[in-house]
């Protein structure tokens, strides 16, 4: 799958909330397949970018499944861990606003607030449960990509904050957006 499949706003899917799996079929496993060749693809016409995660939904699939890069300080690690139906049990440590951009939210990127550690719970491929604890940016990625999961975006936690929307530059540097002119010629926020 191409990255052309992944869904931007103002699709009104990315505001949907997606289904449980019941059952891990052939088709499951072949969407977790398709979610990672278009993640990667994405990645791969990015030079200053890594794809970390991707929800369902992203790609116009109401399932609650994600995938979640194995390793992102190295973009040659090309793995991701697929959870299925994940859900936050806890969350924990202190609220922290940190950037985020979105494969769904075309070039913006913004200072999102949220939990430094949580505890996750979800099924693999194999329809075993796991639970684990996240910390750091793995604790922001699977925050970010459960909201996804439950039709919301990034953007959501942030629209009334004037100053917390950034897109990038030629030389993959961070720049502020103009709020006013940003909300007078985009519908993405709402």
């Amino acid at each position: 799958m191409k990255k052309e499949a992944i869904i931007t706003l103002p699709n009104t899917h990315l505001r949907t909330k997606s289904e449980r799996v019941h059952v891990i079929t052939d088709e499951v496993i072949h969407l977790v397949e398709d979610m990672t060749s278009a993640s990667l693809d994405w990645e791969d016409s990015r030079p200053h970018e890594i794809s970390a995660a991707l929800a369902a939904v992203q790609i116009d699939r109401l399932m609650r499944v994600v995938i979640v890069r194995s390793d992102f300080d190295d973009k040659a690690a090309r793995e991701f861990t697929a959870l299925l139906n994940p859900e936050i049990v806890k969350y924990e440590g202190e609220v922290v606003s940190d950037y985020e951009g979105c494969l769904s939210v075309d070039k913006i990127y913004g200072m999102v607030p949220r939990h430094t550690k949580i505890r996750v719970k979800a099924l693999d491929l194999e329809g075993k449960e796991v639970r684990f604890k996240a910390e750091g940016f793995l604790a922001r990625v699977i925050q970010h990509e459960i909201d996804h999961t439950n039709g919301l975006l990034f953007i959501d936690h942030i629209k009334d904050q004037t100053e917390a929307f950034y897109t990038l530059d030629k030389k993959g540097e961070l720049q502020p957006l103009d709020y006013d002119q940003f909300i007078k010629t985009s519908s993405i926020l709402w």
